[in-house]
């Protein structure tokens, strides 16, 4: 079984017992999660697809991780006025483990 969910403005395709890293969501290690903003559920024989979500479809999932990113780099620049600014970012995230699609 595969799906397609939505979480953090970004979309994502999951099957039961995978792990992912989303943004990040509120929650200790071991909380249950449900998401229910399912757009596509589906296997090799039949198929449902939201407009733009699927009614009464639920993805069901575990925190299994809270944490940061490796730091990504930037910098701002301004041509002609001597100015440059070296800054880094650690994005958080969650890694949730997918437990059953509904």
């Amino acid at each position: 079984m595969l799906a397609i969910i939505k979480t953090g403005g970004k979309q994502y395709k999951v099957s039961e017992g995978d792990k992912i890293k989303i943004e990040k969501i509120e929650g200790e290690k071991g909380t249950k999660v449900t998401f229910d903003e399912v757009l596509f559920v589906g296997d090799e024989k039949e198929v449902k697809i939201g407009e733009p979500l699927l009614k009464g479809a639920k993805v069901e999932a575990t925190i299994v991780e809270q944490g940061r990113h490796k730091k990504v780099w930037g910098i701002k620049h301004k041509a002609k006025k001597r100015y440059k600014v070296k800054f880094g970012h650690k994005q958080l995230f969650t890694q949730v483990e997918i437990n059953k699609i509904a």
